[in-house]
């Protein structure tokens, strides 16, 4: 389902719509947890990171609702609780003890960056080796939405060819980012609510900042199951 572009934007996919309001509804609540914003709110407060916060079944379905045949079928094994990203107003703000590098950085080039590669020490460290990234919109989110490089999966597959897990891949990493900025159009993901993209796991990607004068946060809900071996990573398939 991913192209050569290195993602697969998903509209008008049956049953999507539903999981997506199904997994709204519990979101908003998440939302509301002061346990949960303590711990997973980041940047001044506007974005909630909620790694394996939303509650969905192993087969994917949340609240009763089915994640969709068809993207079930991409991945034959259990499907993770799923992230739950939510973007404020404001969006990036500045942490205190963030420095004005990486700040700019977020803010400038949206923290682009490819999943499963650990920033430990200073050091870039694979420690989750994904299969793909699955994002659902959990609303309109084109005010502070995912942005995609395309192609980027290509270059960064050469950089990091045979890394193992616990690989530091720190120098290749930075070498290739640098080329993806240079050669590769970086493509927002202007989605609708119920609305989905497909992307691959060394894409290159990150989150716009805010723009516009919605008050209520973008929502979205991330998928990313993992290889069992760290080579499957960088192999040449789907």
């Amino acid at each position: 389902m991913i192209d050569g572009r290195g993602y697969q934007v998903l509209r008008d996919l049956p049953g999507l719509r539903d999981w997506a309001d199904a997994a709204r509804s519990v979101g908003e609540i998440l939302l509301d947890d002061q346990a949960l914003r303590d711990r997973w709110l980041r940047h001044d407060k506007t974005w909630f990171v909620g790694v394996d916060v939303l509650p969905n079944d192993p087969d994917g379905s949340i609240g009763g609702v089915p994640l969709p045949h068809r993207l079930r079928g991409i991945w034959p094994g259990r499907w993770h609780t799923a992230q739950l990203s939510a973007i404020y107003p404001g969006y990036p703000g500045r942490d205190p003890g963030e420095s004005e590098a990486a700040h700019r950085f977020r803010r400038d080039r949206c923290g682009a960056h490819v999943d499963g590669l650990h920033l430990e020490h200073g050091r870039r460290i694979l420690r989750e080796p994904h299969a793909f990234v699955l994002g659902v919109s959990l609303s309109d989110v084109g005010q502070s939405p995912l942005v995609i490089w395309e192609g980027s999966h290509e270059i960064m597959r050469d950089a990091l060819a045979g890394t193992a897990m616990g690989g530091d891949v720190t120098e290749a990493y930075k070498a290739a980012r640098a080329e993806v900025f240079a050669r590769c159009e970086a493509v927002p993901m202007d989605l609708r609510l119920g609305e989905a993209v497909l992307m691959h796991r060394l894409a290159v990607h990150g989150i716009a900042p805010w723009q516009g004068e919605e008050e209520d946060p973008r929502l979205m809900a991330y998928f990313r199951p993992q290889f069992a071996e760290a080579r499957d990573w960088t192999e040449r398939r789907p």
